[in-house]
């Protein structure tokens, strides 16, 4: 007992001499005061340099950019989402199957031209072709929806109109080239598309048995806003970083080229990823093309962009989306060259 004493009081005296000789409370790391200095001075630091860094001329754009891409997009995504919910919460299938022609090769065109009655942009028209879909729709038609409506409603049209002022030639091309293209690749999709490149979830979806349509039409909402929009701001990051990173030089030296300059703001289109109403200005401030060369904008841009094609990536699966994305490309700027050579 005495022995033991004697060690309880000698481990004791011990930890206070090393408490005496700055060693620390027991459970704090040796060197505690700079990491408390540390914690306290590093996001002090980061913040103040990345606020600054953030304050130059090229984040300032960036920002620009992407908040304007943002926000002129997401008015249209609300009307679309909505609009996709309230297709598969209230609208039965058989009113698809009595409006659409039941063979597919037929209903493609049909589709195509449904397109001119709904005043959106590509944003809008993702959900909505995903919710046809849902309803039975076969996907050609959907597909050729997705296409033709953000390029031939009437804003958009009326738009390309008040932009080239006195050429009523290149409405009429840009109706004529998009609605040409829509029809192709619902067709093209007839020919070669898979069931099995599309997300099971894209494939069919019937309503809730037993459960309230308007609770299916906020859920559904919600859904898929939420979805779409994360990938809206994907893509709104993507064409800013374009803007902010390639110099103006670059684009004068195509302009100069016919093939050049019409496969330049082929690509532009697809990284500027402008809302199909407001398009037809950028075009027209373009000058510097050829009439042809901002027609494939404007045929390609509404079709297929960044933001575009992350949302087809986050509805229907990356397979989908690279291979529709890719043809839409080729068949696009195809039917711009040829119906823009014709009429302007």
């Amino acid at each position: 007992m005495q022995r033991t004493d004697q060690r309880a009081e000698e481990t004791e005296v011990a930890d206070a001499g090393g408490a005496a000789d700055g060693e620390g409370a027991p459970g704090w790391p040796r060197f505690w005061p700079l990491l408390l200095l540390g914690a306290a001075v590093v996001p002090g630091t980061v913040l103040y340099f990345g606020g600054r860094w953030m304050e130059t001329p090229a984040m300032q754009a960036w920002r620009t950019v992407c908040l304007a891409v943002t926000v002129q997009a997401l008015p249209f995504l609300l009307l679309g989402t909505a609009l996709s919910a309230a297709i598969n919460a209230f609208v039965p299938a058989r009113v698809f199957n009595r409006v659409l022609p039941r063979r597919p090769v037929l209903a493609v065109p049909v589709a195509g031209a449904a397109g001119v009655v709904l005043p959106g942009c590509e944003c809008a028209s993702v959900p909505v072709a995903k919710r046809l879909i849902g309803r039975g729709v076969a996907p050609a038609a959907a597909f050729t929806f997705l296409l033709s409506a953000p390029a031939i409603n009437p804003v958009v049209l009326t738009a390309t109109a008040v932009a080239f002022p006195g050429n009523p030639a290149m409405v009429v091309a840009r109706l004529l080239a998009s609605l040409g293209t829509a029809w192709v690749m619902g067709w093209l999709w007839l020919w070669r598309g898979r069931t099995e490149w599309l997300r099971p979830a894209a494939r069919y979806r019937r309503h809730q048995e037993g459960g309230s349509r308007w609770r299916e039409f906020l859920a559904g909402f919600q859904h898929d806003f939420l979805h779409a929009g994360g990938f809206l701001v994907v893509g709104a990051m993507a064409a800013a970083t374009f803007n902010v990173m390639v110099p103006p030089s670059v684009v004068d030296a195509f302009a100069g080229s016919p093939w050049l300059s019409v496969l330049f703001l082929a690509g532009l289109a697809i990284v500027l990823a402008v809302c199909s109403e407001a398009d037809a200005f950028v075009a027209a401030s373009l000058s510097g093309f050829s009439p042809v060369a901002r027609l494939v904008f404007m045929v390609v841009g509404p079709m297929v962009d960044l933001k575009l094609i992350a949302l087809q990536a986050g509805t229907f699966g990356r397979a989908f989306a690279i291979r529709f994305s890719a043809a839409t490309v080729v068949v696009a700027v195809l039917a711009g060259v040829l119906i823009g050579g014709a009429l302007l």
